[in-house]
């Protein structure tokens, strides 16, 4: 048995027995890790010789969900820093210190849905023997908000991960906007610069909740939520339009590739 699998066993035993019979949040702990290690490695920062990687992560809950991990709170952030700390080793990620978890709560986030955002932060107590590199980013970066998967009749999707441990094939639906690749991996994709849109663009000409790309069986569409610039594909204005591969998104002044594929 793996290092991860005997870790997420132990993460997930956290919820069972008594306390999982009454465990009714869709947020599962095993999917916060693996999610918290994807974090991770879509924030590290390539120095000369190393790989830095965020050693600070916050976790924000929507009320009722962390209520549900209120009183494991402890136990769940040590064991989630603990599974951090295995990826960083496996991945050869140079880390600040070690793992440090933070769970808070945030009211604009609805049942199942929940946020991460990582930073750089100097190892507490003594100083640390080497010095990071000048220039390593130490702001807290933008939130990212996962919301749950679910198809048309209601039930859970299979996740990436999950397909992967099946073996079943699957397509890639990916967003690019400039170096940035945004893998599709829920059926509604909310798009803007609010933190709290699952993709987050920082142009001025976008909206806070500008656009959204819809899943319907194997099609998708691209629609405009009224934004004030509005939305183009392929250079004409359209307020929703189905897409295919290799369509061109105009969103404000930002320019997004459309592509899908098998992976």
């Amino acid at each position: 048995m793996s290092v991860f699998k005997k870790l997420e066993d132990k993460i997930q035993g956290l919820f069972e027995g008594g306390f999982g019979r009454a465990f009714k949040s869709p947020v599962q702990p095993v999917e916060l890790a693996r999610k918290l290690v994807k974090e991770m490695g879509d924030n590290k920062v390539i120095s000369v010789s190393r790989i830095y990687a965020p050693n600070e992560y916050t976790l924000f809950l929507a009320p009722e969900d962390y209520q549900q991990f209120e009183a494991y709170e402890d136990q769940l952030k040590s064991d989630l820093a603990d599974y951090l700390q295995e990826n960083a080793r496996k991945e050869k990620y140079d880390l600040l210190s070690r793992p440090i978890v933070l769970i808070e709560t945030d009211e604009d986030l609805v049942v199942g849905e929940f946020g991460i955002a990582t930073r750089m932060v100097s190892a507490p107590g003594p100083a640390a023997p080497e010095a990071p590199p000048a220039g390593l980013p130490t702001d807290i970066g933008q939130t990212v908000v996962y919301r749950p998967l679910a198809q048309v009749d209601g039930t859970m999707a299979v996740s990436a991960r999950e397909a992967e441990d099946l073996g079943l094939a699957r397509e890639c639906i990916t967003l690019t906007v400039g170096d940035r690749v945004f893998e599709v991996t829920r059926r509604t994709v909310l798009i803007g610069r609010s933190r709290h849109c699952d993709l987050v663009l920082t142009d001025p000409n976008v909206s806070r909740r500008h656009a959204e790309l819809r899943q319907r069986d194997n099609d998708f569409t691209i629609v405009d939520l009224d934004s004030t610039n509005g939305i183009e594909v392929n250079g004409r204005k359209v307020k929703t339009q189905a897409l295919v591969n290799g369509d061109i998104i105009n969103i404000g002044t930002t320019r997004a590739r459309f592509e899908r594929k098998p992976c």
